[in-house]
């Protein structure tokens, strides 16, 4: 059970949270937006790599986890108005256009897409629950199941035209539901409205009110379905690619690993050279006399294998540039015979590999 679920699940969540923190700590610097970005992120993704079936995986789910969560930092980081009426719609939208574009023409009705809308919303409540719990926000999470039938039938009204596309009129408990979310989220934001007192007349309350609405519901979470699905109809036949290279990076994962050594090596000698030249002749290199370290003699010795300047340590003598000449010549000379050699050695391998793709 573990090895099958867990262990699948944290690698997953691993990964989407290695991607959503430091961008979301780039917008914004409040913990608990960062917090709810990773966990609609995790949330989702989690829940798409762990569901099988066609178009899902782990590397799925981390794509589209990612997505998701990066969008909802955004999302929080960016808003004007705070609220979960700004991020669980477009958040829920979102999720739901990444799944169709990976299920394809499976989704052909108004009850495949109220499914898989249910199924997104689950993952992305239990995602919003840490976060809910830390700020004593417990009720905040069903917005998502609140907006399910709003979100099933805009992905739907959307999908009409898609071809495989069957049921030309929407449920009448899905249309119900999608009334019901409108009423109650028109009668908080004009209470909203009127206790803060930005305006006084009724009609321009009224407009106040239907404007956000539509923004909220309407414009935005049509955008982030429309959205979803066409990134993720783009990047699918492009990932994959990725899956034919993991093939070709088994074999080379030797080789790779013997060419870092070899060139961690070169670098690691020629900082000792460096050094050494520095503490007994003070003039060979500029702001390299006995008071530099071991750590500024490494990194002068990467910056010169790779061809590039280091700006506070530069050679100055004719012994210390002769020194940087021959540092030049073995990095790029290990490079050479190498890659000769290594090609030699597993160009048979990268041949079968090949063949067999092209079979498949």
């Amino acid at each position: 059970m573990m090895n099958r679920i867990i262990l699948p699940a944290a690698r997953i969540a691993a990964a989407i949270a290695v991607v959503v923190v430091p961008f979301g700590y780039a917008i914004t610097g409040l913990h608990t937006d960062v917090l709810m970005g990773v966990g609609c992120g995790i949330g989702v993704g989690v829940g798409v790599g762990l569901r099988g079936g066609a178009g899902s995986g782990p590397w799925t789910g981390i794509v589209v986890g990612s997505i998701v969560g990066i969008t909802a930092a955004l999302i929080r980081g960016l808003a004007a108005w705070d609220g979960f009426a700004v991020l669980v719609p477009p958040v829920l939208a979102l999720a739901l256009g990444l799944t169709c574009g990976l299920r394809g023409s499976s989704l052909s009705g108004y009850r495949e897409m109220s499914r898989e809308t249910l199924i997104a919303s689950v993952p992305l409540a239990l995602g919003l629950l840490p976060v809910l719990a830390a700020s004593d926000n417990l009720q905040f999470t069903l917005a998502p199941l609140l907006c399910v039938p709003w979100i099933a039938l805009m992905g739907g009204l959307l999908s009409q035209r898609r071809e495989g596309w069957q049921d030309s009129r929407p449920p009448r408990l899905l249309v119900l539901g999608s009334l019901a979310l409108f009423a109650l989220l028109f009668f908080l934001m004009f209470s909203e409205l009127v206790q803060g007192g930005f305006l006084t007349l009724e009609i321009v309350l009224v407009a106040r009110a239907v404007g956000l609405i539509f923004m909220l519901l309407v414009a935005v979470p049509a955008g982030a379905f429309l959205l979803g699905r066409t990134v993720i109809t783009w990047l699918l036949p492009r990932l994959r690619v990725y899956g034919h290279l993991a093939d070709y990076l088994r074999v080379m994962w030797v080789p790779i690993g013997g060419f870092a050594v070899g060139y961690l090596t070169i670098i690691v000698l020629f900082a000792g050279f460096y050094g050494m030249l520095g503490r007994f002749s003070p003039g060979a290199f500029s702001d390299g006399g006995t008071g530099t370290g071991i750590a500024d003699w490494l990194f002068f010795s990467f910056f010169t294998a790779l061809g590039q300047d280091f700006l506070t340590v530069s050679p100055d003598s004719v012994g210390a540039r002769a020194l940087v000449g021959v540092h030049l010549i073995l990095s790029a000379g290990w490079v050479v015979v190498l890659f000769a050699a290594v090609m030699t050695s597993i160009g048979p391998k990268l041949e079968r590999i090949a063949r067999r793709q092209g079979e498949e």
